[in-house]
């Protein structure tokens, strides 16, 4: 059994962590409410520009946007969107899973073989762990993103959106994926893998279903009239000055970045949805550890304070003898 100062020094210790994650605890549900807040409030313009994507892609015209175009897949950037710092839980390693099984079960191949140094993929960090992540898994990065911040503006986002899109249109890669968390509740957020380039009506359309929330604010406005049938969507005819051209190149573009900002929106709110539950976990983790230690240092209390008047009765006893 340990002395009493040793187990004394434990609890003291354990309650001083418990302390430290408490209050971690509530400053990540400050920041989490607030980046909820913000991507929340960001869906439906998400939503938006989602249904004009999905009516341009599938419009009939004879000019249509460099972004637009469909070409055959040869080369792949896969975006792999993490934390900048640690204590989140599962929330890393569930985007990393993610991109593991698909590694594993489509293109790159296993996810232990030499396939993920192919030359036809190119990978992309956005956090500091993502970073580290693929430098140890595929050896290279092609270009890394870190220190977002907590409440991210649309310019803080541009540089990554921008270097998406020019790599697109430069041929560099001819398909984008995103890994990504994407906020379904404080309690719950899943790993979404979206497919950013090339666009297309259908992915859109599964994009737009996958942001949906299921319950709250913007539930029925979401699942109720985003997008139109086929047949009435192909009705849309939009009056576009000074020339579809030069408002398209605009405007297309605009809208990607908006989905990229949506992207790291959502991943913030989960990332801070799950710092907040792991140092929930660990300050009811270090609450037992101190309950257990003080029934132990009692225990250990009480036997010495046994042992010391079995002693004393023993030496009385052999005086009166």
């Amino acid at each position: 059994m340990q002395s009493l100062q040793t187990i004394k020094r434990r609890i003291k210790s354990v309650k001083n962590i418990g302390q430290i994650t408490k209050a971690m605890e509530l400053v990540a549900a400050t920041k989490m409410r607030k980046s909820q807040e913000a991507a929340l409030l960001s869906r439906p313009y998400a939503y938006a520009a989602l249904e004009f994507l999905a009516n341009l892609s599938r419009a009939s015209s004879d000019y249509i946007p460099r972004l637009l175009e469909k070409r055959p897949v040869e080369k792949t950037a896969v975006v792999v969107v993490a934390s900048d710092k640690g204590l989140t839980g599962s929330f890393n390693s569930a985007v990393f899973r993610a991109f593991e099984k698909y590694a594993g079960g489509n293109d790159i191949g296993s996810p232990t073989s030499a396939n993920l140094r192919k030359s036809d993929f190119r990978y992309i960090a956005v956090g500091q762990k993502a970073v580290l992540y693929l430098r140890r898994r595929t050896g290279t990065v092609e270009q890394s993103f870190v220190k977002f911040g907590d409440y991210i503006t649309v310019e803080e986002v541009r540089p990554l959106a921008d270097y998406l899109i020019s790599g697109y249109l430069e041929k560099t890669w001819d398909r984008v994926l995103v890994f990504y968390t994407n906020f379904r509740s404080a309690l719950r957020q899943d790993v979404v893998m979206r497919e950013l380039f090339p666009v297309t009506f259908k992915k859109l359309k599964e994009t737009a279903e996958e942001i949906i929330p299921q319950t709250g604010r913007y539930a029925e406005e979401g699942h109720g009239a985003l997008f139109q049938s086929t047949a009435h969507a192909t009705e849309k005819e939009y009056i576009i000055e000074p020339s579809p051209e030069a408002v398209l190149e605009e405007l297309v573009p605009h809208l990607i970045v908006m989905q990229v900002y949506h992207i790291i929106l959502e991943a913030n709110a989960s990332e801070h949805a799950a710092r907040r539950l792991a140092m929930k976990n660990a300050s009811d983790n270090a609450s037992e550890i101190v309950d257990t230690l003080t029934l132990e240092y009692n225990k250990s209390r009480q036997a010495g304070i046994t042992k010391e008047l079995t002693e004393i009765t023993s030496g009385a006893e052999a005086i009166s003898n």
